[in-house]
């Protein structure tokens, strides 16, 4: 029997042209040969006539509108009485399949938690890859404390609901440990973020993203431009080392912050802004030093960065600070791990890794390392536990 895939995503497929490990699972599950078809359930914060429409990739897009477009509504994604009647046309649909299809549902962000009781599913899974009560920016407020309480009793549902659990770092399994008991522990399972190692592969780079005539050194961050950067750290730093260039390639979302924008008032700081994602690699071709500059948070101590296996994997030293998840990785002139916001200690640490950026025998560990960390052979292994 081939077998039907749900997967419960956070958005619609391209809503900031960033790919999310949930889009790597899509894609990899729609093209499995045992898969008859893969449905994207998605909550937008727009109206829409349209029950589901087919993307390019063939995965079905299925969205489910929010009770009104204001971010203050989204709210309406943890309780049932806002959406279940929203998951009928869905359930319909899957009607269809019954008798000669399996059906997993994979929850890849806590939201319409009822749905794992609404269908006979042979299997729940739960791909957790953020710690979803905890704020990204590391700020608390009235606010945030009451969108806490209502992601983590939905979450506590699908936890309990699932079969098994996935995890992006051991931080994240110890939590969901913790709250789950230790009944479930066998249950739950690590799978770091991987990399398309082929993509990374070649030499083309982008046109027009060093400046004119710049031949220094190029500290590179490439992602969602998001509150849970240390903005001020990379401030100091390009204060400090106006020989460098600090590269920005990603959509900002920031929501305006004022740190991002002072940022950008530096000389030696350039944002491109979003880039498809077939063109990463252009980008990632003209950096140096590849960098992820992560605050002091709750949040951040759960987060394993998509970006790491990718500088490796184009044979780039990086560096990452305030990410303990990574700490595992650190190797002389491969990887490096700063603890701190001392813009010395990183300039420092970025200065080594500089110093030994085009040793051929580094250069192969780093492309060694993340040849280790492919996404399909990471989805397979996930696959084999189911």
């Amino acid at each position: 029997m081939k077998t039907v895939h749900i997967i419960v995503a956070t958005g619609e497929w391209g809503q900031d042209q960033l790919r999310y490990r949930r889009h790597r699972l899509a894609e990899f599950l729609s093209q499995h040969p045992d898969t008859e078809e893969v449905v994207w359930l998605c909550p937008v914060s727009h109206r829409t006539h349209a029950s589901s429409i087919s993307l390019a990739n063939g995965i079905r897009q299925w969205p489910i509108p929010d009770i009104l477009p204001q971010k203050l509504f989204r709210f309406g994604r943890y309780y049932d009485i806002f959406y279940e009647r929203k998951l009928r046309a869905l359930l319909h649909h899957l009607q269809h399949f019954q008798d000669r299809c399996h059906f997993f549902l994979w929850y890849t962000f806590p939201g319409f938690p009822l749905l794992a009781d609404l269908f006979p599913w042979d299997r729940v899974i739960y791909d957790c890859s953020d710690l979803w009560t905890s704020p990204i920016g590391g700020q608390t407020s009235f606010v945030a404390r009451i969108r806490q309480q209502v992601i983590a009793q939905a979450e506590m549902r699908i936890i309990n609901g699932a079969d098994i659990i996935f995890c992006t770092s051991d931080y994240l399994r110890r939590q969901v440990i913790q709250k789950a008991g230790m009944d479930k522990a066998r249950q739950v399972h690590t799978f770091e973020n991987g990399v398309e190692f082929d993509l990374f592969a070649g030499e083309a780079r982008a046109d027009g993203v060093i400046p004119e005539g710049f031949s220094g050194t190029v500290l590179g961050y490439i992602g969602g431009i998001k509150p849970k950067l240390d903005f001020k750290l990379v401030q100091q730093a390009a204060e400090k080392k106006r020989d460098w260039l600090f590269l920005f390639v990603g959509p900002d979302g920031t929501g305006g912050r004022g740190d991002f924008q002072q940022l950008l008032h530096e000389e030696n700081v350039r944002w491109v802004g979003s880039v498809p994602p077939r063109d990463v690699p252009k980008y990632m071709n003209h950096i140096d030093i590849g960098m992820m500059p992560y605050k002091a948070s709750p949040y951040n101590e759960a987060v394993f960065p998509l970006k790491l296996f990718e500088f490796l994997a184009s044979g780039k030293p990086a560096v990452g600070v305030r990410l303990p998840s990574t700490e595992k990785y650190v190797r002389d002139g491969v990887y490096a791990h700063v603890d701190s916001n001392d813009p010395e200690a990183f300039i420092r640490t970025c200065e080594q890794l500089v110093s030994v950026k085009n040793r051929e025998d580094l250069i192969h560990e780093r492309v060694h390392l993340a040849q280790t960390k492919d996404w399909t052979e990471i989805f397979k292994k996930m696959m084999d536990l189911l």
